[in-house]
């Protein structure tokens, strides 16, 4: 409560002015760095993909052998 009163008090309008001083200094990425770095998420989610249905697969023929299941 103490904290709210000593918070100092700005104008929508300076707020406003200042969010898009900031916004300016933002450097957004070019086309090809976005259609790049896309390219590597999907690449990297179809590697880790083939990795967790690999592993899925070991561990589903070794508890099955342990267990003595499945035939």
């Amino acid at each position: 409560m103490a904290a709210d009163r000593h918070m100092a008090k700005i104008s929508p309008f300076k707020f406003l002015q200042e969010v898009r001083v900031e916004a300016q200094k933002v450097t957004w990425p070019s086309r090809r760095e976005t259609a790049v770095t896309t390219a590597m998420v999907f690449v990297m989610v179809a590697v880790a993909a083939v990795f967790f249905l690999l592993a899925d697969q070991v561990m589903r023929t070794f508890v099955t052998l342990i267990l003595g299941i499945g035939g």
